[in-house]
């Protein structure tokens, strides 16, 4: 699809715009779960210490892939609403400032943070699974600029509507990873080095195929040149408005997981930590589809914010809630009918076999959780599409630390339901936690398709 028919596509029919946009999008995230799965599989054959040090980079890892990701969501919805609002300008020096942006970033985090690995990593217990960790981590963390620019650049095409050259982008990227892997950490004998050599190999390779088509081919809508760079500080501010609430919410999800993990261990064992985390693994599976149609959503509504255009913010949200709703329903069903088949996915072995009951039982329970996550969901990236990522955050806040993690603790330790008083926090949490994001969002889209029907 050209330039042109891209952005057409995002000022359009939302409903289609919202259709053609998600689907790659979706697929962009399954490929990344794909490779991130390949890269465990591959390094676990090195011994359960090369594994484990995984385990303690990926959160680290993954607030450090938050953060390119928060740029490229706050530059996303500044470019869609000055394509909404026929301001070119604005767009290309949005782009250009993202990338400025990035470029330092990657510069000043990993000075400051390379010396604190080794302690940090001490802090986190890693323990014989240490040199591992020091091994992976000076790599990934070292050269970090690779991630940071493949997700700006990543978003750059996106907020324009072209969402397939980012899938391909990203489909390369899951492709060669998963075949380099075994070639260096075990032909060449690179050990986890080499799986920290690939990743960074594979992620170069797909920022340099979208560099090509920005800078080298030239047939996007956005011209990002830095010769015509003007630097902005409500630009900087646009951006940060979003990209510092977006990376938060991912500190947040982590400290739910660490809350959620200790009050499973004070109510049960151990055993219900791992139960619970392989039962949220199908759920973020189960998400997928719906974080896709969410990140439609916020380009979508980024242009109709930029055009005035309340009407159709009003409908994009609407359709965006119903459709993943549906989504939520079968997936929910899903779950239920075949837990007992998916339980086994984690307890195959002898000696975690009699974990499967428990497994499938958290999955009957957390099909309900899938239900209300497209309420919530939506209302933030809506709010991220117009540029209120506080606002988003807000949202996350309150159902995930407060809603989720207070309902568990008041039911599974204050009442002492136990364990299924947690699960039923957990539940409970997040239907109170959606209705009140997705009442926010419905009260902001209707004061603002008034506001806007006052203006016109």
């Amino acid at each position: 699809m050209s330039s042109n028919k891209n952005i057409e596509l995002i000022r359009g029919d939302s409903k289609k715009a919202i259709r053609k946009l998600s689907v790659p999008i979706m697929l962009s995230m399954l490929l990344i779960m794909a490779y991130e799965i390949a890269d465990s599989i591959w390094v676990a054959r090195l011994g359960p210490d090369a594994l484990a040090a995984l385990g303690f980079i990926t959160p680290v890892f993954m607030i450090i892939i938050g953060l390119g990701n928060g740029i490229g969501s706050g530059a996303n919805s500044l470019i869609a609403r000055a394509i909404g609002g026929r301001n070119k300008e604005r767009a290309d020096n949005g782009a250009a400032h993202s990338l400025v942006m990035t470029i330092i970033i990657a510069i000043i985090v990993p000075i400051i943070f390379l010396p604190m690995l080794k302690p940090m990593l001490n802090l986190m217990g890693a323990g014989n699974a240490l040199q591992y960790g020091i091994d992976y981590g000076n790599i990934v963390f070292g050269l970090m600029i690779v991630f940071l620019l493949s997700s700006v650049l990543s978003a750059l095409l996106k907020s324009e509507g072209d969402v397939n050259r980012a899938t391909v982008a990203m489909a390369i990227t899951a492709i060669l990873n998963i075949v380099l892997d075994p070639i260096f950490i075990y032909m060449l004998g690179w050990g986890i080095q080499g799986a920290a050599w690939a990743t960074i190999i594979s992620a170069s390779i797909s920022c340099l195929v979208m560099g090509y088509w920005i800078w080298g081919k030239k047939d996007t809508y956005l011209s990002v040149t830095f010769k015509g760079f003007k630097f902005s500080k409500n630009i900087v501010f646009d951006i940060l408005g979003v990209a510092i609430p977006n990376t938060a919410e991912t500190l947040i999800m982590s400290t739910l997981t660490i809350g959620i993990n200790a009050m499973l261990v004070i109510v049960a064992t151990t055993d219900a930590v791992a139960c619970y985390t392989a039962g949220m693994r199908i759920v973020q599976l189960c998400m997928i589809p719906l974080i896709g149609l969410g990140t439609a959503l916020l380009t979508v509504a980024g242009a109709a914010y930029g055009a005035r255009d309340g009407e159709k913010l009003g409908l994009s949200f609407n359709y965006c809630v119903k459709i993943g709703l549906i989504m939520s329903v079968i997936m929910g069903a899903c779950m239920f009918i075949f837990a007992p088949q998916i339980a086994v996915i984690f307890s195959y072995s002898s000696p975690t076999a009699y974990l499967t009951p428990q497994i499938a039982q958290v999955l009957k329970i957390f099909c309900i959780f899938s239900l209300f996550v497209p309420f919530g969901l939506m209302a933030a990236m809506v709010f991220q599409g117009v540029g209120k990522g506080t606002t988003s955050l807000i949202i996350t806040l309150c159902k995930s630390l407060l809603c989720e993690l207070i309902f568990s603790y008041i039911l599974g330790i204050l009442f002492g339901f136990g364990l299924m008083g947690v699960y039923a926090g957990v539940v409970i949490g997040s239907l109170v936690g959606s209705i009140l994001g997705y009442s926010w969002g419905r009260l902001f889209v209707s004061k603002t398709k008034k506001r806007f029907a006052r203006k016109a």
